[in-house]
């Protein structure tokens, strides 16, 4: 580890939730929940008001619902997202060459290769950096919050980011790592969820103090060899992994051709099943997980198309690829038939956010191919629209043909709510960039 705290890490508050508040004015302090909205969707985001009634990300919208039935519930905008990720993004790359992004809200950054490398040995200075930065962030991106946190490691500022929430912030000083570490609970270690949490337990470890008191021979017995000497480690603050800005392997992916042109979508779902389990097996080989998840498709004429999904974090997990893949294939046209098909991953970061021993949730992130055209059918809530009378405005919700849109933007007021047949030509989808 490090001498200096001088590795940052940021995370965006509420990232999703927070700009769909910032984008639609009626919706600012109250509760917002962004994720799949079919039957088996999953959140993806919750508001801070959604949480306070135990919402959470990777819940089932269904319990959500439950949960908090007055909150808004919004499918994804993912050029939003990713527009004001950029923002964020650059700025980071003022304090330096070495910015290493987990998903489009999370970010680490190597403050020694920076141009405010010395102020990493000045504690008062350093906190001036950090509170500059987030006043940054606020304003570029319109009032969007950060999270930071500072340390000698990747795994102490993760944690201190965490520490530091909401919109706060917290600097491990080199030294008291242990201190800091060891009455957190177990979870508070990245690739610790519920259900590596309860093998824990059973062994007698709840906090990482209790972590600590076992031997690297006892965490291998309940968690096997490569799991049981990184907690190990972890659990004693011990972590050297450097930030890496761009990184030898982009992707991971594995594709087919076959002998005879296929059009059976039971039979290419199997395949697409089976490629998945491949790429996460190599991913966890590699101790890799990525964020967006590609079907390629290559049809009878050779013509080739490729369908993207960009998840809420990054996974290596069989179920998650699969699923994601799967539902690209739903809606993709196999006439002629196909004479390759491939599956990727890519966004790839060395943190992997899921439950290593979480074999997957009872139901899966419903995803939205966003190559597609939106038809007069796929009005979904949360979505951009513009109408040539009333301008830009958002769905409030759609079915049985009619769409209701609420009228307003980031830069007006809360605005009115009207409804329109939803083959209305007058009505069509919209975005629009930033305003300078």
């Amino acid at each position: 580890m490090r001498s200096t705290a001088s590795i940052l890490h940021l995370d965006l508050d509420a990232f999703f939730a927070a700009v769909e508040q910032r984008d639609k004015p009626s919706l600012r302090g109250k509760a917002v929940i962004v994720g799949g909205l079919g039957g088996r969707g999953v959140v993806s985001t919750a508001s801070y008001e959604a949480r306070v009634h135990g919402v959470r990300s990777a819940m089932s919208m269904n319990e959500a619902r439950a949960r908090c039935p007055h909150a808004a519930f919004l499918s994804g905008r993912f050029h939003a997202y990713r527009e004001a990720s950029g923002l964020v993004m650059a700025r980071l790359r003022e304090l330096s060459p070495l910015v290493e992004p987990l998903s489009l809200d999370e970010a680490f950054v190597d403050l020694a290769a920076g141009p405010h490398a010395d102020v990493v040995d000045d504690p008062a200075r350093l906190d001036g950096l950090v509170a500059t930065l987030r006043a940054d962030i606020v304003e570029r991106t319109g009032g969007l919050t950060a999270s930071v946190g500072v340390a000698s490691s990747k795994l102490m500022a993760k944690i201190a980011s965490e520490l530091g929430k909401p919109d706060g912030a917290h600097v491990v000083l080199p030294g008291t790592e242990a201190d800091v570490l060891g009455p957190l609970q177990a979870t508070a270690i990245p690739g610790v969820g519920p259900a590596t949490a309860q093998r824990l337990r059973l062994i007698g470890a709840v906090t990482v103090d209790d972590l600590r008191r076992l031997s690297v021979d006892e965490l291998v017995r309940a968690l096997g060899q490569a799991t049981g000497h990184s907690l190990h480690r972890l659990a004693r603050a011990d972590d050297d992994r450097p930030v890496v800005a761009e990184r030898e392997t982009k992707s991971v992916s594995v594709e087919d051709t076959f002998d005879v042109d296929v059009t059976d979508r039971d039979r290419l779902g199997r395949t697409v099943e089976r490629m998945a389990r491949t790429v996460a097996r190599r991913l966890g080989d590699q101790r890799l997980s990525g964020r967006t998840v590609t079907l390629k498709l290559r049809h009878h004429d050779f013509e080739t198309h490729t369908r993207s999904s960009t998840l809420a974090g990054p996974t290596d997990r069989a179920t998650t690829i699969a699923a994601t893949a799967r539902s690209l294939l739903d809606s993709a046209d196999l006439a002629g038939g196909l004479r390759l098909i491939g599956v990727g991953v890519s966004g790839l970061a060395d943190w992997v956010q899921d439950d290593l021993f979480d074999d997957g949730p009872e139901v899966e992130p419903e995803v939205v191919d966003e190559t597609r055209e939106t038809t007069v059918a796929e009005y979904r809530p949360g979505m951009d629209v513009h109408h040539d009378e009333h301008g830009d405005g958002w769905v409030w919700g759609s079915g049985l043909g009619r769409v209701t849109v609420r009228f307003e933007t980031r830069w007006t007021g809360p605005g009115p709510v009207r409804t329109f047949g939803a083959d209305d030509p007058r009505l069509r989808p919209g975005w629009r960039p930033a305003e300078a």
